[in-house]
């Protein structure tokens, strides 16, 4: 399957004083035409600052490195004037905090206005207004003339989540970037945001690629899976084979510690000691998780194992788990949305 954004080799470090910290560490990731890509792991684990590389939201502090490709065309390469013209209407983003993202001294109505204006999806502003108002109602928000009139403090933390999400699904783009977009919504509505990602994908074969850590968005929503530790990608594949049959203990400890009917409170299988923090150095050749593995021998302190084929379209960074790893509660499905 062909690839609209494809990403070779990317790195980010960022500078802080006569020190360099790198978050990513030559990840690959491939987005196919109407498919959408979870990017899963921890916090710190580098999901939100690849989606940030993406689309070159850091400034001269941060060293980019690889490709990032859509269509063809390396992002990385354009000239800054270039890249402006397609953030938003070919490529578009769903901010982890609204209330950063937002301008709090201005109207919502004036700044999906603004974004409509902008890329020419309408006419006039009147129009716009219109579009704006219909935006509103697909994310589920109920008044959308009163919000359109609000200023962003006025409203809800989740109120603003589904803002920033239409105005970055308002002119339909190729490639949409969320990071955690459910994060700061109750469960109804969350199935309404994510059912409008789906039908947006269905309409305008749309690209997703998805940030999250919660594993019920993600089998909701994805298709393909990339599961990131200390920065790197620890294993990937179609979202039903790596949920149901991991080859990472990463992975199965993700999912281990889920809440499942039959596990008491407090008795969930947490994973030991914690991810490294921003900076922290890590050994080149040993693997980033063997401190937490339980499944870790010798090797894993001298060899870090890189992506290797383990199935159909199923790569795993690990030379010491040779079957898929049996979990604890039954097979996960990917459920689609209606």
């Amino acid at each position: 399957m062909t690839a609209r954004l494809r990403v070779r080799d990317l790195s980010v470090s960022f500078t802080r004083g006569e020190r360099v910290v790198d978050a990513v560490r030559g990840v690959d990731l491939d987005v196919a035409a109407g498919r959408t890509l979870v990017l899963l792991g921890e916090s710190g684990s580098g999901k939100s600052v690849t989606a940030n590389a993406i689309l070159r939201l850091y400034g001269r502090s941060a060293r980019l490195g690889g490709a990032v490709e859509l269509d063809g065309r390396n992002l990385l390469g354009l000239p800054a004037s270039e890249m402006r013209r397609l953030r938003g209407r070919v490529v578009s983003m769903v901010p982890q905090d609204p209330s950063a993202a937002l301008d709090p001294l201005r109207r919502v109505g004036d700044q999906i206005v603004e974004v409509l204006g902008l890329w020419g999806m309408a006419r006039s502003r009147g129009a716009a207004r219109r579009i704006a108002a219909e935006q509103l109602e697909r994310v589920g928000i109920a008044e959308p003339e009163r919000v359109l009139r609000s200023l962003p403090f006025e409203l809800s933390g989740g109120m603003r989540q589904r803002i920033a999400i239409a105005i970055a699904v308002a002119c339909e783009p190729q490639v949409l970037i969320a990071d955690e977009p459910t994060t700061a919504l109750d469960v109804t509505v969350q199935a309404q945001v994510l059912d409008l990602f789906s039908e947006l994908q269905r309409a305008n074969d749309m690209s997703i690629v998805m940030v999250t850590h919660d594993v019920g968005v993600a089998r909701m929503v994805g298709h393909d899976i990339a599961v990131m530790y200390a920065g790197r990608i620890v294993e990937r594949g179609p979202m039903e084979q790596v949920l149901s049959a991991p080859r990472h203990p990463y992975t199965a400890g993700l999912l281990e510690a889920l809440p499942t009917p039959g596990v008491p409170r407090g008795s969930l299988r947490a994973i030991p000691g914690r991810p490294p923090g921003p900076g922290e150095e890590l050994a080149v050749d040993a693997c980033a998780f063997a401190a937490r593995c339980r499944s870790a021998v010798a090797a894993c302190w001298t060899h870090r194992p890189p992506l290797h084929t383990v199935g159909s379209d199923h790569d795993a960074a690990c030379d010491v788990i040779d079957e898929p790893i049996r979990i604890s509660f039954p097979t996960l499905e990917r459920t689609e949305v209606a």
